[in-house]
């Protein structure tokens, strides 16, 4: 028994199948933008509903093709992964705080909250594998600009679910995470409830300015993990807008400072 659960091992954990099955991951990433965007999108297009109904439907195939890329990334034996709370995200008016450690965080949170908005890099809409299925969902460009700002409020007055990165980018491995203030102002002005959801990434694998076919030596374990709410009411009571958006964001930093910090301890705890 221990032969046989050492080889299978071997074989999920072996670099040149992990290293093709990541360069087919790639691809069908790529082929499956394509795909919405001359197939999937037109034909969404055909059914009744106004403009609300099929920025949904959009929303929810986009988030089931996510969830669907996850778990054949997870078939393939490139990661596994762990979600503690995923019950508690989605809610109406809520954001969703998040660290960037990795490309494929966003794939992680869409699949998981498939009707929520999200703050995209703006790049992403000149990207002609990814441009077709952000316009159709109608995600929020994060141009840095007040426009941006004021349509992830409106998103959540209008009850949405918004998903944000604070970091902006992604954070290198060994380096502080660096949150940006919108975040913070956008939640004071415009949500209901503030949800921060940690994501830790061992060992860490499409970091910035990291190829895709730099893969680590063995399989790449996400574990997302949803903390407890925070009330932004309670943090727009501090003082003025500017005063309140600092001292929050200053929590969230801290808040996962403390996350991360707990995580690397309990990875370097010796196994029994």
């Amino acid at each position: 028994m221990d032969l046989a659960a050492t080889a299978v091992k071997r074989s999920r954990n072996a670099y040149y199948w992990r290293l093709l099955a990541t360069a087919l991951s790639f691809c069908l990433f790529g082929l499956g933008g394509l795909g919405l965007r001359l197939v999937v999108f037109p034909l969404l297009a055909c059914l009744p509903g106004d403009a609300e109904r099929h920025r949904q439907r959009a929303r929810q195939t986009i988030g089931w093709l996510f969830w669907c890329f996850v778990r054949f990334m997870r078939g393939c034996g490139v990661l596994t992964y762990q979600i503690d709370g995923a019950e508690r995200l989605g809610r109406p008016g809520q954001v969703i705080i998040a660290n960037h450690p990795s490309l494929i965080d966003v794939v992680f949170l869409l699949g998981l909250v498939r009707h929520a908005n999200c703050v995209v890099k703006h790049s992403l809409f000149s990207n002609p594998f990814t441009r077709a299925p952000l316009r159709e969902a109608q995600y929020i460009r994060n141009d840095g600009s007040l426009e941006m700002l004021d349509a992830a409020v409106a998103a959540l007055q209008q009850g949405q679910a918004l998903i944000i990165f604070p970091e902006g980018t992604r954070t290198p491995p060994g380096q502080t995470p660096t949150f940006h203030r919108g975040a913070a102002a956008i939640a004071l002005r415009g949500a209901r409830v503030i949800t921060p959801v940690t994501i830790t990434v061992s060992p860490t694998t499409l970091t910035k300015n990291e190829p895709w076919y730099r893969i680590p030596p063995r399989r790449v374990q996400f574990r997302l993990r949803v903390g407890e709410d925070i009330d932004p009411q309670a943090f727009a009571a501090l003082g003025p807008a500017p005063q309140a958006s600092r001292k929050l964001n200053d929590f969230l930093h801290q808040h996962y400072m403390k996350e991360l910090a707990d995580h690397e301890r309990s990875t370097a705890r010796p196994q029994p």
